[in-house]
């Protein structure tokens, strides 16, 4: 039986691309902002071309927009659209927590527990730029449980176009501790392996996050 081939090294553009994807995710472009084609090939290490392809997979994700003779920028999101993807993240997300609740082994039950005590602590000490670390962290973690890899990518790229949204919610007094219980009723959902009941807790959450983005000045956001 031949042996498999090796796996392939990401090209050029496809590391472009993951690296410049962290730097949006992480703030260090803000909405609107420009991205300078050639500050990009020094930093990427890359070539114009792959700059480009990777602006452009990028711009295919939502978080990029480019325009014409205008070159590209961060892409913002409008309050109302922010909105309407949390609204599609309801839906899905709250089928992949029903998922993780069928599929959640004993380990991954105690790495929930884990992420709970410290989110806790989080929001007792009033550290709530690890707070939204963690929140990050539960998410990710739910989602690698359900393995549903269809779900898992949508909810990445819509996530991806919210981060600054989802920051500063994060930061917004009095969410913390709104978001804390939700998030504790969604573990112990997963803990109890009841898809029902994980479903509708993760809804719920993302239910409240939805009317926390309706009561946004979108001036602010700017």
């Amino acid at each position: 039986m031949p042996a498999e081939p090796p796996p392939r090294a990401a090209t050029p553009s496809a590391q472009a691309r993951e690296v410049l994807r962290a730097a949006i995710l992480r703030g260090e472009y803000l909405p609107g902002e420009r991205l300078v084609e050639a500050q990009l090939c020094v930093r990427l290490g890359v070539s114009r071309f792959n700059v480009r392809a990777a602006l452009s997979e990028l711009a295919a994700d939502g978080l990029v927009e480019v325009q014409r003779n205008r070159g590209a920028h961060v892409r913002k999101v409008s309050v109302e659209e922010a909105i309407e993807i949390s609204e599609v993240r309801m839906v899905l997300e709250g089928l992949v927590a029903a998922r993780a609740a069928t599929r959640v082994t004993d380990a991954q039950a105690s790495e929930l527990d884990e992420v709970a005590l410290l989110m806790r602590r989080a929001v007792a000490a009033g550290e709530f730029h690890r707070y939204s670390d963690l929140n990050q962290r539960l998410h990710a973690l739910i989602r690698a449980i359900a393995a549903h890899r269809t779900a898992d990518g949508i909810i990445e790229t819509l996530r991806g176009q919210l981060v600054r949204h989802q920051f500063m919610l994060s930061l917004h007094p009095g969410r913390p501790a709104v978001s804390l219980p939700q998030h504790e009723r969604i573990i112990e959902a997963i803990r109890q392996r009841d898809p029902k009941a994980a479903e509708a807790a993760m809804r719920e959450h993302i239910a409240s996050v939805i009317d926390h983005l309706r009561g946004i000045d979108p001036a602010g956001m700017s």
